[in-house]
C-alpha cells in the first residue's frame, strides 16, 4: 500500500455483512448482478483488491450502477470518493492524486483507526493473500488487533470497532485458506472469537438482525471445526442474551443449550447462562420456585469462578451481563415476592 492510500474498510465491512467473505465470492456476486442488469462489464478479483486497498477510489459508470444495485446505497456510503471536477488543462493523473490525498486525510482524521498504518498494511496484505510475512507473526498481529478493537468498542462504541473487526475477519478467512493445518486451526479459533465479537457489535450498533444471526452462525461453525466446545457454548449464551424478551421460549432454548450440550462452560459464563435461563423462565410465567432454583445454581457457579487477576477490565459496550447487573436484580426481586395461594408465577414480576 502506498503512503497516500487508505484501505477502504467500509467496502470490506459491507461485503462481509452480506455474506461475501472472500473477494472471489464478491466478484461472482457482482457478475451475477451485472447479468441481471444486462450490463456487459465484468470485474476481476484484482479490481476488487484495488477498490478495497484504496488504490482505486471511484468505479466507472457501469460498475457504479451494479454496485448501487448490490448494496442499495450510494457509493459514498461504501467508502468511495467522488472525484473533483477536472479543471481545464488538468490531467486525470493529477486529479486522481488529489482525490487520493483528500481521502487519506478524511480517513485518518475522521475514522481515527484503531490500528496504525503499519498494522493496516499487514492486515491488508493478509487479506490479499500475501505470503511475505511470517505465519506466526501474522497470527500475533491479528490477535493483538482484535484485542485492540475490543478495547476500542468499550471506549468509543461499535461504530469505531466494527470496521476493524470485519477487516481482521477478512484477513483470517483469507490466510486460513492456505495455512498449514496447525496454523489454520489457530486462525479459526481466533476467527470464532472475532465473529462472536462482530455479532455483538452489529447488535450494539442497531443493524438488521440478519447480520447478527450470520456472525453468530459463523462463530459456531469455526468453533465446531476447531473442536472449541466452550466457544460454541459461549456463542449460544450470547444468542440467548441477544434474543428479544418478546420471544422468551427461544431465549430459554439458547440458554439451556449453552449449559446442557456436549461442552463445558467455565464457571463465570455458566453463571451468566443460568441467569439468562432464570430470566426466560420468569418471562414465560414459570413458577417462582423454579426461577429461584435456577438463580441459586447461577450463584453457585459464580462462586466457583476464580477471582479476576489484575485491575478490572476497561468497560466495554459488548460486555456480557453479570449476576450483579440490573437484569439479575429484576429476576431476583421477582422470586422474592410473596407467594400467592394459587401458586404464583414469576412472569408478571420480571418486567
Amino acid at each position: 500500500m502506498s503512503e497516500h492510500t487508505v484501505a477502504n474498510w467500509r467496502l470490506v465491512a459491507a461485503r462481509a455483512e452480506r455474506g461475501w467473505q472472500t473477494q472471489e465470492d464478491f466478484t461472482a456476486a457482482y457478475d451475477d448482478k451485472a447479468r441481471e442488469l444486462r450490463e456487459q462489464a465484468r470485474i476481476s478479483v484484482r479490481q476488487v483488491r484495488r477498490w478495497e486497498s484504496g488504490e482505486s477510489t471511484w468505479p466507472n459508470r457501469d460498475a457504479r450502477r451494479v454496485l448501487e444495485a448490490m448494496f442499495g446505497c450510494p457509493l459514498e456510503d461504501l467508502g468511495f470518493r467522488r472525484p473533483a471536477r477536472r479543471r481545464p488543462g488538468e490531467s486525470e493523473e493529477k486529479l486522481e492524486g488529489c482525490d487520493v490525498r483528500r481521502r487519506t486525510f478524511l480517513g485518518l482524521a475522521g475514522a481515527a483507526p484503531v490500528l496504525d498504518l503499519d498494522a493496516l498494511d499487514h492486515l491488508t496484505a493478509a487479506a490479499h493473500g500475501a505470503r511475505r510475512y511470517g505465519e506466526r507473526e501474522l497470527l500475533g498481529y491479528l490477535r493483538a488487533a482484535l484485542d485492540d478493537a475490543a478495547r476500542a468498542d468499550g471506549l468509543a462504541g461499535p461504530h469505531e470497532a466494527l470496521p476493524t473487526v470485519l477487516g481482521i475477519l477478512t484477513a483470517i478467512n483469507s490466510a486460513a485458506r492456505t495455512a498449514a493445518p496447525d496454523l489454520r486451526r489457530e486462525l479459526l479459533i481466533l476467527g470464532a472469537r472475532g465473529a462472536e465479537l462482530a455479532a455483538w457489535l452489529h447488535r450494539d450498533a442497531g443493524v438488521p438482525e440478519r447480520a447478527v444471526v450470520y456472525w453468530h452462525h459463523q462463530a459456531k461453525e469455526w468453533a465446531t471445526l476447531t473442536g472449541d466446545g466452550a466457544m460454541h457454548a459461549y456463542v449460544l449464551l450470547r444468542q440467548a442474551q441477544a434474543t428479544d424478551r418478546t420471544d422468551p421460549a427461544r431465549m430459554l432454548d439458547f440458554a439451556r443449550a449453552a449449559t446442557t450440550g456436549p461442552w463445558t462452560l467455565p464457571p463465570r459464563p455458566r453463571a451468566e447462562a443460568l441467569q439468562q435461563q432464570a430470566r426466560a423462565l420468569a418471562l414465560i410465567g414459570a413458577r417462582v420456585e423454579e426461577v429461584a432454583r435456577t438463580l441459586e445454581q447461577a450463584h453457585n457457579a459464580l462462586g466457583q469462578a476464580a477471582p479476576r487477576a489484575g485491575p478490572p477490565p476497561a468497560p466495554a459496550r459488548s460486555a456480557t451481563v453479570t449476576p450483579t447487573s440490573a437484569s439479575w436484580c429484576r429476576v431476583r426481586s421477582a422470586t422474592a415476592r410473596p407467594a400467592r395461594a394459587n401458586g404464583p408465577s414469576a412472569s408478571s414480576a420480571s418486567t
